[in-house]
């Protein structure tokens, strides 16, 4: 079974920075695509980065210019600079895997950590 740990929520004023990590354990033969979304309330999920194969990376259009995403292993971290408000919103990390013993691909999400941007 896929365990995400995930660190590094909290709460800050705006122009503030946090360093959001998720590190992934258990049985996992191939990464994919390793990232974060979020979901601030009354909202749906959204994109904030990803890596994708051959270490590319997507963000969200929030995201742009502001966070930066990075991996080492099984373990990512999402940079983020410039906080503002309506970045408050609960951030999950997202894993997507390949088993070629299975033949086939799986989706894992972690429990979610709170972040807080006021003044």
């Amino acid at each position: 079974q896929v365990h995400l740990a995930e660190s590094g929520g909290g709460s800050v004023q705006p122009g503030g920075s946090l360093q959001l990590s998720c590190a992934a354990s258990g049985s996992i033969e191939r990464i994919n695509a390793m990232g974060w979304y979020r979901q601030a309330p009354g909202r749906e999920r959204e994109l904030v980065a990803t890596t994708t194969p051959r270490y590319s990376t997507t963000y969200g259009e929030s995201a742009k210019g502001r966070f930066t995403i990075s991996r080492d292993g099984n373990t990512v971290f999402l940079q983020m600079n410039n906080l503002r408000s309506e970045d408050t919103a609960v951030y999950y990390c997202n894993l997507n895997t390949f088993s070629a013993r299975s033949g086939s691909r799986a989706e894992f999400w972690g429990p979610g950590t709170q972040v807080t941007v006021s003044s």
